[in-house]
């Protein structure tokens, strides 16, 4: 499963910090291997059509 942060369901903007983010709940482990292997084999990526995102992120 291959993607970019942009185009997966768990992307959010985040209105206290002000930027979007992962909203995948990870424990410290599992944070650690997703971000150290990049956002390209994350193995938490949901790829949704580009109206379900949106519609997701608002």
């Amino acid at each position: 499963m291959k993607g970019s942060c942009e185009q997966c369901m768990y992307y959010e903007y985040d209105e206290e910090f002000d930027e979007y983010g992962c909203i995948m709940e990870l424990d410290e482990d599992d944070a650690y291997h997703v971000l150290s292997r990049g956002a390209s084999e994350c193995p938490y990526f949901k790829a949704g059509d580009e109206y379900q995102v949106v519609k997701h992120q608002m």
